[in-house]
Order: structure tokens, then C-alpha cells, then sequence
């Protein structure tokens, strides 16, 4: 894939054990090649777990080794919310419901 026409930008929902905390999750998925930025949120906490947004920016992201690095942490994807690929990121206020 040539640079630029890739994935640029994953919304994950994602639920992940209290541990690792989410600073270090967030540096093991800045070491990811290609990885510019993460911002991790989250949205509820139990007893054992959180479920946490996540938010991943790059250049022709590795959807694939971003969900290893998930997985290995002890981390599910409940789901992709959005994927932002090609030359530039669209703005998504423009989308009509």
C-alpha cells in the first residue's frame, strides 16, 4: 500500500483488565510502527475490568498488530467504532444521522 492510503485513524471500544494501567498501554501502542498518537478514555470501571475508548492516529496503521499488542495485554476489542483511511482524515461532523 503506498504511504498515505492507508488507515489513519481507529475509534476502538476496547475492555481490558485493571493491569496494565492505561499509561502503559498507551506507550506499548505508541512503540507500534506507524503509531503517532493514542488517547485512551475510560467509560466504565468494575471490579475487575474498564471499558475504555480508544483512539489511534498514524500513517498506514497495522490494524492487525495494534490488536496483538491489545490481546497480549489482556485486552478484547468489543468493537471498531470508526476507521478514518486514505489521503486525509474526513471530517466527521459532516456525516448527517
Amino acid at each position: 500500500m503506498s504511504k498515505g492510503n492507508g488507515i489513519r485513524k481507529l475509534v476502538l471500544d476496547v475492555l481490558k483488565l485493571h493491569s496494565p494501567r492505561l499509561t502503559d498501554l498507551s506507550l506499548m501502542l505508541v512503540s507500534i510502527p506507524n503509531v503517532e498518537g493514542v488517547n485512551l478514555m475510560v467509560a466504565e470501571v468494575d471490579a475487575n475490568t474498564e471499558s475504555i475508548k480508544l483512539v489511534v492516529e498514524g500513517e498506514d496503521l497495522d490494524f492487525d498488530r495494534i490488536k496483538e499488542v491489545l490481546e497480549e495485554s489482556g485486552a478484547v476489542i468489543h468493537s471498531i467504532d470508526q476507521v478514518y483511511a486514505g489521503k486525509k482524515i474526513v471530517d466527521d461532523t459532516q456525516i448527517k444521522s
